[in-house]
């Protein structure tokens, strides 16, 4: 098994994403990238710890491939605005790919050059790989949990959407 942490927004929007795509086995809502250990979620919503609200992937690449996640993760979040996803504004919700190995950090900068050559001003900050903090347990699977919760019914569905459309080869069997 392989990993990836991404830093998309919300983790409860990208955690949903990322589960329906064939390949990925879990995925672990979570906080990197802060300079406090073990965040809470409400030290997190404070901004003031650093912390991206990030998913932790474990993929089997013999089904889905570094390159083709980074494609999905730049087509469900908005990449070229700085520290906001929607109505989400904090360094938390920062667009960032923290990178496992040098091969990683390759296919990430040579997608988001390939983006910024489409003309698209990318601010994802691509680091390597800090401490990763599992999120408390409530937030794990949150969507699949709470279908009926608020925030997840008006910021998930398009996501989900926009990944079916887009990216139908590369879901799971349901």
């Amino acid at each position: 098994m392989q990993h990836a942490l991404f830093g998309g927004g919300c983790f409860w929007c990208t955690e949903a994403v990322f589960l329906q795509l064939k390949g990925v086995n879990q995925v672990t809502s979570g906080y990197a990238g802060g300079h406090i250990p073990q965040p809470t979620y409400e030290q997190i919503c404070n901004g003031d710890t650093q912390h991206a609200e990030v998913i932790l992937i474990e993929y089997d690449e013999s089904q889905i491939s570094f390159t083709q996640l980074l494609e999905v993760f730049f087509a469900i979040h908005d990449p070229t605005t700085l520290n906001r996803q929607g109505n989400d504004v904090g360094t938390q919700y920062r667009s960032v790919i923290y990178y496992l190995n040098d091969g990683q950090q390759l296919q990430a900068q040579q997608c988001i050059d390939a983006l910024k050559a489409d003309g698209l001003n990318i601010v994802t900050e691509l680091s390597p790989a800090p401490i990763f903090y599992p999120a408390e347990d409530y937030h794990q699977n949150f969507f699949a949990r709470n279908p009926a919760q608020g925030y997840c019914n008006f910021a998930i569905p398009p996501k989900l959407m926009k990944l079916r459309s887009k990216f139908q080869a590369l879901l799971k069997d349901t």
